[in-house]
């Protein structure tokens, strides 16, 4: 019996040694993926070091409301890549524009049925929609830093910033045939006076100096809406004091120019611009039937579509001052993408606007759709196939000579306001009979506004 229990006491003994041995050894070994468990806990926290860019891989499906007169070539490139890369899928829903889109997109926020994100206007209609009470504020977001500061403003309610730009931009400015500038030796002007000498030279030589395009009325007000930086230049306050009524078109000298410039241009149109439309007036200008047209820049892409590389025949200058050191460009601010603040996907929201701007997604974006004006984000370069004249805009964002339209500033815009402008081009009115004819349309819409 004492043989066995001394033989027991060994056996123990032994066992005891290997099981320490054992747990020596499990302690020093390196863990491996496979030693982890098969449902980790919550992982730890990243130092500064570590990687902070990396994306949750579950798929998240995001919808999106975008107004259906926009072409979704571009953004529909975006969505795609976006799925591919950030495992977010984009659920495009169209509605109207207009004031019906208005109302309808006004009762779904108030209903809380709004889509996860928005394409809708920036500037003073952004305002309307009460942003601080439905959309997520991006201020704190790295994306904030890189937006162009004018567009920044255009977005910003209260100190607070709700929307990344959706497409480009464009400019209210002067195209011209380069062509017809090189045949007689003119020089892109950076004053009004020198425009006004350019367009002497053109009509003396018989040419039509300055095209109209009356036949669509509302052609006629972009010289008034396109002056806006100079106005600016002069008086910075000039969108408040207007809005509050305290500044008025007649008597403020730099804002009563817009309408003088209007009344200057009546002897260079070509004879037919009450007739003319649109249409035929791309025709001309990529034509040489006439070599400036004051438009909007949206214009190169019509003339691409009709007239493929020759749109590079043109260049673009912006609506000269009297200043030929501040020579600078009012720019139609791009619309907006918001995002729902109710939404349960923030987080996935914040990353899908993240991921729009970035050069990978805007690349993705020009591959399907050319630009008529720059991106509003910083350090972004224009595809190497971008209009010539896109060039010229671009040169005026990298000085920081520009300015948003009135109308991202103001909600006061006369209803009237083209057919008065087409009064004072065609002599119909003076530049002071027309500032004065504006100041009381825009007084009856303040007065509807409230």
């Amino acid at each position: 019996i004492n043989m066995e229990g001394k033989l027991m006491k060994k056996c123990i003994l032994l066992i005891l040694v290997m099981v320490f041995a054992l747990s020596a050894i499990s302690c020093s070994m390196p863990v491996t993926e496979s030693s982890q468990p098969a449902e980790a806990t919550e992982a730890p926290e990243t130092t500064e070091n570590a990687q902070a860019d990396v994306q949750p891989t579950e798929e998240v499906t995001l919808t999106m409301m975008v107004d259906s007169s926009r072409t979704l070539d571009g953004i529909n490139a975006i969505c795609e890549l976006a799925k591919e890369k950030l495992g977010i899928t984009v659920e495009i829903e169209t509605y109207l524009g207009g004031e019906e889109g208005d109302n309808l997109i006004k009762t779904r926020l108030a209903a809380g049925e709004q889509s996860d994100l928005i394409i809708y206007n920036s500037g003073s209609l952004l305002g309307a929609l009460n942003p601080q009470e439905y959309f997520i504020d991006i201020s704190g977001e790295p994306m904030a830093a890189n937006l162009d500061d004018a567009f920044k403003k255009a977005v910003t309610i209260d100190g607070k910033v709700y929307g990344i730009p959706a497409v480009s931009s464009q400019a209210g400015a002067i195209l011209y045939n380069k062509e017809m500038y090189e045949k007689y030796n003119l020089q892109v002007p950076t004053t009004w006076d020198e425009f006004i000498s350019n367009c002497e030279v053109l009509k003396a030589a018989g040419e039509t100096a300055l095209i109209g395009a009356f036949g669509d009325s509302w052609t006629a007000q972009v010289l008034y809406l396109g002056d806006h930086y100079n106005v600016v230049a002069e008086n910075p306050n000039f969108a408040a004091d207007f809005t509050a009524g305290t500044a008025k078109y007649a008597t403020t000298p730099a804002a009563l120019r817009s309408f003088e410039k209007l009344e200057q241009t009546k002897p260079y149109y070509n004879e037919d611009a009450l007739a003319t439309t649109y249409d035929t007036a791309c025709d001309k200008l990529v034509n040489g039937e006439g070599a400036h047209w004051i438009m909007l820049t949206q214009a190169l892409s019509n003339i691409y579509s009709l007239y493929g590389e020759d749109v590079n025949k043109l260049g673009v200058f912006a609506i000269p001052g009297d200043d030929a050191n501040n020579a600078g460009l009012t720019v139609w601010m791009p619309a907006g993408l918001y995002g729902s603040k109710n939404s349960d996907k923030v987080d996935a929201i914040k990353r899908f606007m993240e991921f729009y701007i970035s050069s990978e997604a805007l690349d993705a974006y020009t591959s399907k759709i050319l630009p008529d004006g720059p991106y509003c984000v910083k350090g972004y370069s224009l595809p190497d196939n971008v209009y010539e004249g896109v060039n010229d805009e671009q040169a005026y964002f990298d000085a920081g000579k520009i300015v948003s339209a009135l109308e991202f500033e103001s909600p006061v815009k006369g209803p009237n306001c083209a057919a008065i402008c087409q009064a004072a081009a065609s002599g119909q009115m003076n530049a002071e009979e027309a500032a004065k004819a504006y100041d009381t349309d825009c007084l009856k819409q303040a007065i509807q506004l409230g």
